[in-house]
């Protein structure tokens, strides 16, 4: 019997727990030093789904020019701004539990929430998350996009390990 695909998110925050400032930079991640890809390229082959907030789009496709990243994989858009439609990704405006659960239901390799911080908290309130991978940079950026939201409600997780890649403590918890 095939395993039932996972929801992960694998992402980046400070040690303060934001994951961009403000205004959506992410220059105090670029100025750690890190050790290789921090596991990237392996956590890549698992996954055939990306799924993202608009705000995270926009900063992918002005980071690499307009040109999107995860070509080989499907990819969707959460976003409350108007449905649109491109070569890219497919922009939705969808109850984020019956999206999940008919991705899950659909045969295929795990999917990848990447983000931000209004789409995470979707799936946490709905405990949508299977597992977390989340590198910690050693840095204190003060103010910013958590995160996590205020949340009303425990979520407990299982510690799978601990890794550091140069300066980056990356942490696995899976969901009890």
């Amino acid at each position: 019997m095939e395993a039932e695909r996972k929801i992960i998110c694998y992402i980046a925050a400070s040690l303060d727990g934001y994951i961009a400032t403000e205004d959506d930079s992410l220059e105090w991640l670029f100025e750690v030093e890190g050790e290789s890809d921090a596991g990237y390229a392996e956590f890549l082959k698992t996954i055939d789904v990306v799924v993202m907030g608009r705000r995270t789009y926009d900063w992918v496709m002005e980071a690499e020019n307009g040109k999107f990243p995860h070509q080989d994989m499907t990819r969707y858009v959460f976003t409350s701004s108007g449905v649109e439609e491109n070569e890219f990704v497919k922009f939705m405006d969808q109850d984020i539990a019956s999206f999940a659960k008919a991705l899950k239901a659909n045969p295929g390799k795990d999917i990848w929430v990447i983000g931000g911080s209004n789409l995470l908290h979707g799936f946490v309130k709905e405990n949508l998350i299977d597992e977390w991978i989340i590198s910690i940079a050693p840095v204190l950026i003060g103010k910013g996009i958590p995160l996590f939201q205020e949340l009303d409600f425990k979520t407990h997780l299982k510690l799978n390990s601990v890794k550091s890649y140069g300066q980056f403590a990356q942490l696995h918890y899976e969901r009890k």
